[in-house]
Parts: C-alpha cells; structure tokens; sequence
C-alpha cells in the first residue's frame, strides 16, 4: 500500500509541475491578442475579418511580371551582324578579277562568265568583313541584298559587270537563346520575326513537365519578365512576340501554401492548377481536426503589396461557424507562400488534460492489478 501511495504522489507532482498542456499552435484569442500588441514593430501585422466580400482580396489578374517588354516592329530576317558567317558568290563577265584563284571555289565556268564562291566568311565582333579587291566593309545592321549592293559597287570598275549573291551559312543575329525545361535548349533561329512565346517554345521540343509548375522567363537587354505557363494557356494575351537577342528559360517554380496548427493534415499543398480557391485548401487540408480546431478560428498568413508597392504581412480571419463564409471561401484564391492555420480551441483543453491523466496513470493500474494478483497467489 505505501507502495502504491507514492507512486500516486510522484505522479501527481510530475503532473502538478506542468506548465501547459501539449498543442500544436495558439487558439483565436492568442494570435488576436499577439496582433494588437506590437509594440515598436517596424512592420505592423494587419487583420481582416473576412466577412462580406468586400473583404475578400481582389484576385490578381494574370499579367506580365516585371517590367513589360518592348515590342518593336518585325525586323527583316536576314539582317546581318557580329557572329554571322557568309557564304559569298561572285560572278563575272568579260574581263575577270576572281577567276582562277586557288584559294576560291569555281562554281560555274561558262563562256564569258564566271563565278567564284568565296570561303565563308565570318562578320567580327565590329561588324566588318574583308573582300579582296573591295576591301574591309562595315556590315552590320544591313540585309543580305543589302551587302550584295555594297560589294558590288565596291567591286564596279575593277570587274566587268560584277554580280554577287549571299547566303547566311550560320545565323546569329536573328536568333535567340532558349534554356531549361525544354526538350532541345541552345540557339534557335527565328524565321518569321514574328513567332511568339508558345511557338519558341513549341520549335524548342515542347516543355517538359506540368504547366502549372513552369515559369517562362524571358531576358530582353535590361528587362526581365515572368510568365507562368498556366497563365499563358489560359490567358493568350500573355503570349508575347520574341524578337532576336533574346533569351528564355523555362523555370520549374512549382507554387504551394502550407497548412498549419489543428487541421485533418498539416502539410506542404502544391497548386494542381493555375487558380485554387480557399475553399478548395480547406478541403485538402481535411478541414479541422474535430477534437482540436475551432472551426470559427481558420486565419490565413499573406503578404500584401500596398499602393507604394511595398509588402505588409495581413492575416485574414475567416469564422467557418457562419454558413455565408463558405461562399466567401469559394471567391478567395490562394496566393505562392500563403500559410493558412487552423486555430486550437480553447475548450478543449479539459478533454486534453482527461486524456494526459488517463495515460499517465494507466500504467500504474496495470501494475497495481498485477501486484494484487500477486498477493492473491
């Protein structure tokens, strides 16, 4: 019996010397209390009462992030600069510079003309080549024909009624650079000037992954934009036009919010698709825990750009006790990084010290039935 008596007693005292009861986040009073005391918080929390739809965060429409590119008209296709290679056919009649020249291919030999194709040659980073005869010309920024007229002006006089054709042999200058999570990265070459982001895209392979989980990002000079492939889908307005000297890559940013404190599961949601709701989070979160959470205590954690486009932490407060919430809840979409938590209840904290009492002391009836067992024997 003396025993069995302290035992009670240690029990008692380790249960006297415990300063809270287990839990897994603060009830609705806690957070509201650590919001309006905040003292000397240079970055103050704000709390909305989600109760009309007034209240209810304006959706973000899907849009250009970043700086929006400049969209210049077409260019020509065959413009030349620095990093081109030029193939080059000259052809003469009568009296001839070309003809014969060891170095240089014969491509027709008839009588009274003949055509020469010079080895390729490559534009430097200035912009020049160097034709025999014509000399070193400046290049860059013209078309094909026009560096035709420009060689064969050089040319008249020295040669009988000269004739010259290009051929790009390989095409920097109106090309771009495409990476990441595409099927063939490395350079393209535009072939229209007027493809667009899907059709980069597209003539890169296709994209590898989910939609909802690319980001295009697009580097044009000093500006860089952000498009996610979702949004691109469901909005063509987004699909903009690529012009040489560009670079994309396609990024994989999966997008997700976290669930925290009494729900059916705490964990880390992915967005399935471009728009989720937080209706739809509550349902996948299991919506809250029946002997924990307090239904009238869902918070969610953002921050929020204000008008000088500076980000303020907000915590919205949605009471899921009330039937007009749920509607509300189907009108709030998720944002990347939100955090929504599901308050404990306050009045379950009697149930939590039964359950904490009968574990502790289950044990202990366990050995003082084997103990009278014993004495029985």
């Amino acid at each position: 019996m003396q025993f069995r008596n302290s035992i009670y007693l240690l029990l008692l005292s380790g249960l006297a010397g415990c300063a809270s009861l287990p839990t897994n986040g603060p009830t609705r009073g806690q957070i509201e209390k650590s919001i309006r005391q905040q003292p000397g918080q240079e970055l103050p929390i704000g709390l909305v009462e989600v109760a009309t739809i007034a209240d209810v965060p304006a959706q973000d429409k899907a849009g250009l992030k970043g700086d929006s590119p400049l969209e210049p008209p077409p260019l020509p296709t065959d413009l030349v600069g620095a990093g081109d290679v030029l193939h080059i056919a000259i052809y003469e009649a009568g009296v001839t510079l070309f003809s014969g020249a060891g170095a240089m291919g014969q491509v027709m030999s008839t009588p009274g003309v003949q055509a020469q194709q010079l080895p390729p040659i490559r534009v430097d980073d200035d912009g020049y080549i160097s034709i025999p005869y014509a000399g070193r010309m400046n290049v860059s920024g013209y078309t094909l024909r026009g560096v035709e007229t420009m060689i064969r002006d050089a040319l008249r006089g020295m040669s009988q009624n000269p004739q010259v054709l290009i051929t790009m042999g390989q095409t920097i200058t109106n090309s771009i650079i495409v990476g990441g999570e595409v099927a063939r990265p490395g350079r393209l070459v535009l072939q229209t000037n007027r493809e667009r982001l899907s059709d980069v895209v597209a003539l890169a392979g296709g994209y590898r992954g989910e939609t909802q989980d690319l980001l295009a990002r697009l580097f044009r000079g000093d500006t860089i934009t952000d498009i996610r492939m979702n949004d691109l889908v469901d909005t063509p307005s987004l699909d903009i036009r690529i012009i040489p000297g560009d670079r994309l890559m396609l990024l994989n940013e999966p997008r997700s919010y976290s669930v925290l404190g009494a729900s059916g599961r705490v964990a880390q949601f992915p967005f399935n698709r471009s728009e989720v709701t937080l209706a739809e989070a509550l349902a996948s979160a299991g919506g809250v825990n029946p002997d924990e959470g307090d239904p009238a205590a869902v918070f969610l954690f953002r921050y929020v750009k204000d008008d000088l486009n500076e980000e303020k932490p907000v915590v919205y407060h949605l009471n899921m006790m009330q039937a007009g919430t749920y509607f509300l809840a189907q009108r709030f979409v998720m944002k990347d990084k939100d955090v929504l938590y599901f308050g404990n209840a306050a009045a379950n904290q009697p149930g939590k010290l039964a359950r904490l009492v009968s574990q502790m002391f289950t044990p202990l009836m366990t050995v003082t039935n084997a103990i009278r067992i014993m004495q029985n024997n």
